[in-house]
């Protein structure tokens, strides 16, 4: 009868480190997957690396990323972690001034400023 209460001890520990984590790396691969199957052209996303762009092609194992007008890169699925959402009134900036405050921050004075 004393062996009862460490059975209970051993078979509670097996529960707690393997079966509970396997469920939950089980919820994380589904939703993960799901995430993969909604994607589609057009659809904001950021990399695993912190990298936003916009996806411009699926293929079976890759997607290819519009990270900047013109600049499609290719990169695996997996790499992509979230899908994101557009900020609720966001404005376009218009064209960048750069560090200088001149239109194409070369600093030539001759360039128009905003």
């Amino acid at each position: 009868m004393e062996s009862l209460p460490l059975l209970i001890l051993v078979v509670l520990a097996f529960v707690v480190l393997f079966v509970l984590p396997s469920r939950q790396r089980k919820k994380i691969a589904a939703n993960a997957q799901a995430m993969q199957d909604s994607l589609t052209t057009g659809t904001p996303v950021m990399l695993t690396s912190g990298i936003h762009g916009t996806v411009a092609g699926l293929g079976e194992g890759t997607v290819d990323l519009e990270i900047s007008p013109g600049v499609v890169i290719t990169v695996a699925r997996p790499a992509i972690l979230e899908i994101r959402k557009p900020a609720a009134g966001t404005v376009d900036p218009g064209p960048s001034t750069g560090a200088t405050g001149f239109a194409d921050g070369d600093g030539d004075p001759t360039d128009p400023t905003r």
